[in-house]
């Protein structure tokens, strides 16, 4: 025998050194952790939502515990038992005497190795199942939907929420099982039980007792493993086509799945037989007849089945299938209540037919009116031009559209907040005490009629009929001082402010300027009921170790009466108080009761609706504008999906509300359940608020996606694609993205009066020509009414991208787009509207911007564009494009129906905005356009243009609305000349 191995050991300073090093790490880490948590506790508690805090995490405490003990104490257990019933004596043994030294070495630290491993598989099986939390909630407190499936006629619910927690459980379940097996096969080997090298028995008897009880809990969960896969081919995406238990799960693999069952049974039963039998031929052959089963009932019957039986006529055998998955998909997706109709234009091919058309026109007194021409994609830097007013002020990426009845008239505007942009901050403004207790805020609502840009302006400038500092027009605010906002982050990252002042001090944050000069502002001292007080020294100290920032406890500006505002992201705060929910990408502001209020959707979804359609949640709602000004959706699967909550967020106290918008929806009853008190009833939502509640985009998205496929009832069709739908191409961005929907204004086809609703043109499959239209009503008494157009299918009709082909090659557009598209401009199209008249047809606009290239450039609408099948309208406005395309008289609808023009009164009184010339055509180059020479004459009216183009960037650039008047004077007499020259040429 080998003498024993020293094992080595460690000089007592080593040990000091190594034991404080761990004693501070842990420290370090316990401090963090706590501190983390009472920051948490802390923002909770400041907005009433301590329910939501305390249920997640007794929630999640509880499945760490339970997950941690089961798996690392079971674990710990069978090793053991291992070790505890041991062989006292080994046969010597090369394999034995190898051992040995790994035996010495684990004898005197057995404990503390086996402690190490129970706490490490306790850990890492803890952390998994605490993120589960949702899952057990659900199950916990599950509610019946009312609906069976149309197989085993169980509720629905078994499939949302039970099912999800059993498959939950067996995964734990087989985890722990497997584990202990290992370990135990491990122990075994190492302290003699057994033995693969050595002559005799291979295993002692209290080995192969302790193996055989795992083996058979093992194969016992196997059995329920196969019990649930008979409930689990809702979901089998056998079908190809579709989603659910298709022709073969039902007749060719839900009896061996229940046969599977007893087999496996079976095998249990003999592996705790040979606990007495002592012999392992019996299980053997056991499972060897459960891996034959499974294999040939299992897999081979199925697999021959769907080749020989279904393939061949796979349309017809699956048609009743298909028709659970169409039904359960709509179910799922909200698209069980579709208006469909059918819309025959009228044209013959593309030829207009202008006698019906121009009656229907002229009879549509609420869509055309309406048609918006200001992109709020587009016009963000024109809101910053003109109304940014200072550089810690600025508005999002994406501007948004609501409705506002003003007068007794409802129209939809372009809005906007100027809000605190921390990442506009100069390098002296961007100090500690200036980013968080100075520029803690940013202040104002603009509002721009979305039909209407302002006559007289530098060529099409929105009128702001609210705006400037401090905020007037049309929409009455009160409270228009701005704490929470999508800007107040830097790199991604919230940036805290601390607000508050004993009474008498001076008030230190900037409020908004005073007067004309740059050095003037008036201050002002937070009162709101947002944020977290620290005024004691404890608070104090816990935020200097939460920023790791020492001016907590150092500064003057941090005193008794200190609040400190974080969390302020509209999206975040709901997030963060209704975990439970998916928060649409895009929120708004709106005048509440005369204070901003950001309003956001509310998301309730599952993955486990039966036959249901699963898609990856994030790809579906992308298009060409994700990410610009809205946040994208995390790629989850769902198949399942309600618009169950509207929430609101107070831009001045951060206050989070949230109303049962979908009070139906089993989801969000059962998370109700969980957190008692956290969401209200629709019925306190206030008629005002509700006016302004939209059809959410990112819903829209998903639902128009399905709708692409779902909106076919016949299986066969179904199966065979013929009348597939396709999302185009966004046409203005150039991109192969897809087009984003609309918000519009307009009145749908056999309604009485225009609704605010979302829009989508849908083309045909891999085809440019349009098929359908797409539309979901906001409008309280209507809202999420969704109606499809359907346009004949032996006609083609133009779809968004072959429409826009037509703009940029038109004869009187393509010069103009050369000479926008310069050294000192640029064009940009905005967003392609397609617009529903009466039973006409369907009208595509799309305004024409140009923006100069220089700093401190902005889109200017310049030109409106109108397609109505074969026809072309081009021109500085609506009104006279609408003439072109229709006749004479045509665009008295768009000027004076109801009252609404399309562009505001020259000299109105707009706040904040000069009313400079009048904005001119701009000619083409003379470069070969229309086949003539250039001239000298042309040549130096070219020159003169492009200087009067500078001059009038120049003056932009440096608020000099004069210079910017007298740049359009000498625009205009340039553009004269050339016009005249260009005659001249012509005539010759």
């Amino acid at each position: 025998m080998r003498p024993p191995v020293p094992v080595p050991t460690l000089s007592r300073r080593a040990k000091l050194v190594i034991g404080a090093i761990a004693v501070l790490l842990v420290l370090f880490t316990v401090v963090g952790t706590l501190t983390n948590v009472y920051v948490d506790y802390l923002w909770f508690d400041s907005t009433g939502f301590t329910e939501v805090f305390w249920t997640e995490l007794q929630t999640r405490a509880l499945l760490f515990a339970v997950a941690g003990v089961a798996t690392g104490g079971l674990t710990a257990l069978a090793m053991y038992l291992a070790y505890r019933f041991r062989p006292t004596f080994r046969p010597m043994s090369l394999e034995q005497q190898n051992l040995e030294r790994y035996r010495q070495s684990l004898e005197p630290r057995r404990g503390l190795v086996l402690t190490g491993i129970a706490v490490v598989l306790g850990l890492f099986a803890g952390f998994t199942a605490q993120s589960s939390w949702e899952t057990w909630l659900s199950f916990r407190n599950s509610t019946d939907f009312g609906r069976t499936d149309p197989q085993f006629s169980i509720d629905l619910s078994f499939f949302v929420f039970d099912y999800p927690f059993y498959r939950l459980l067996l995964g734990f379940g087989f985890a722990i099982v497997i584990l202990a097996l290992i370990g135990s096969l491990l122990t075994h080997y190492v302290f003699g039980g057994l033995r693969l090298q050595t002559p005799g028995q291979k295993l002692t008897p209290a080995a192969r007792v302790q193996l055989s009880v795992l083996l058979g809990f093992f194969l016992a969960l196997k059995a329920v493993a196969y019990w649930l896969d008979r409930y689990g081919l809702v979901y089998s995406d056998r079908g190809v086509v579709f989603t659910g238990a298709s022709y073969t799960d039902v007749n060719a693999l839900l009896v061996p799945k229940t046969i599977l069952v007893f087999v496996a049974a079976v095998c249990a039963v003999a592996f705790f037989a040979n606990i007495v039998v002592r012999n392992f031929l019996l299980p053997a052959a056991a499972l060897v007849l459960l891996l034959v089963s499974s294999l040939v009932i299992g897999v081979a019957y199925p697999a021959i089945v769907q080749q020989f039986v279904v393939n061949p006529s796979a349309n017809e055998k699956e048609a009743d299938y298909i028709e659970r998955a169409i039904k359960s998909t709509r179910d799922a997706y909200g698209l069980d209540q579709i208006d469909y109709v059918d819309y025959a234009q009228q044209t013959t091919g593309d030829e207009v037919d202008p006698e019906a058309a121009l009656a229907e026109l002229r009879n549509d007194t609420e869509t055309i009116p309406n048609a918006r021409l200001l992109d709020p994609n587009v016009l963000t830097d024109t809101f910053t031009a003109r109304q940014q007013i200072r550089n810690v002020y600025g508005f999002p990426e994406k501007l948004d559209i609501d409705r506002y009845t003003v007068d007794g008239e409802t129209g939809d505007y372009v809005v906007a907040v100027r809000e605190l942009d921390s990442a506009g901050l100069s390098e002296n403004q961007s100090t500690w005490i200036n980013r968080h207790t100075v520029y803690t805020h940013g202040h104002g609502f603009v509002a721009a009629p979305a039909n209407e840009v302002v006559a007289g302006s530098e060529g099409g400038e929105p009128n702001f009929t609210t705006g400037d500092l401090p905020t007037r027009g049309n929409i009455p605010v009160e409270q228009s001082r701005i704490y929470y906002g999508e800007l107040i982050q830097v790199n991604g990252q919230d940036v805290y402010s601390v607000v508050g002042a004993p009474e008498g001090a001076a008030p230190r944050e900037f409020d908004l300027p005073e007067g004309g000069s740059e050095d003037r502002q008036v201050n002002n001292t937070y009162d709101g009921e947002g944020g977290v007080a620290i005024g004691s020294f404890f608070r104090q100290l816990t935020y200097a170790i939460y920023y790791r920032e020492r001016n907590f406890l150092l500064s003057n500006a941090v005193n008794e009466e200190s609040k400190v505002l974080y969390v302020r992201d509209p999206r975040e705060r709901v997030e963060k108080v209704a975990p439970f929910l998916e928060v649409d990408g895009d929120p708004y502001p709106a005048v509440i009761d005369g204070r901003v209020t950001w309003i956001l959707d509310g998301y309730t979804t599952s993955d486990s609706y039966p036959y249901s359609e699963q898609m990856q949640l994030g790809e579906a709602v992308a298009d060409a504008l994700t990410g610009t000004g809205t946040t994208a959706l995390p790629n989850e699967t769902v198949n399942y999906i309600r618009n169950s909550v509207k929430a609101t967020v107070d831009a001045y106290d951060g206050t989070v509300t949230l109303y049962a918008w979908d009070e139906g929806d089993p989801v969000l009853r059962t998370f109700m359940k969980a957190f008692p008190g956290v969401i209200e009833p629709k019925s306190e939502m206030s008629d005002e608020l509700i006016s302004h509640v939209r059809y959410p985009e990112d819903l829209f998205k998903v639902q128009r996606d399905i709708l692409t496929r779902y909106h076919v009832d016949d299986p066969i069709a179904f199966y065979e694609g013929s009348d597939r739908w396709q999302i185009p191409d966004d046409p203005t961005q150039n991109t192969e993205e897809n087009q984003p929907p609309y918000y519009i204004l307009a009145q749908r086809p056999g309604d009485d009066e225009a609704t605010f609703q979302l829009t989508s043109a849908l083309n045909a499959f891999q085809r440019e020509n349009l098929s359908a239209f797409i539309s979901a009503s906001s409008a309280p008494e209507t809202y999420g009414a969704l109606q499809v157009l359907q346009l004949p299918g032996n006609t083609p009709f133009r779809g968004p991208g072959q429409v826009q082909n037509a703009f940029i090659t038109n004869n009187q557009v393509r010069p103009d787009l050369t000479l926008f598209d310069s050294e000192n401009s640029d064009a940009v199209f905005g967003n392609l509207l397609t617009l529903p008249i009466g039973d006409a047809g369907l009208l595509y606009v799309e305004p024409l911007y140009v923006e100069s290239t220089g700093e401190g450039g902005f889109p200017l609408l310049q030109r409106v564009l109108v397609n109505f099948g074969d026809r072309i309208g081009y021109a500085n406005t609506l009104s006279e494009a609408l003439d072109q395309v229709f006749g004479d008289g045509a665009g008295v609808v768009a000027s004076d129906a109801d009252g609404v023009p399309t562009e505001a009164e020259e000299g109105e009184d707009t706040p904040g905005v000069e009313q400079p010339a009048d904005p001119t055509d701009v000619p083409i180059p003379p470069d070969g356009t229309d086949g003539l020479p250039a001239t000298p004459d042309m040549e130096q009216a070219v020159q003169d243009i492009n200087a009067a183009l500078e001059a009038l960037s120049s003056a932009q650039r440096g608020g000099d609305f004069a210079g910017q008047g007298q740049a359009l004077e000498d625009l205009q007499a340039a553009v004269d000349a050339y016009q005249a020259a260009q005659q001249a040429a012509a005539a010759e």
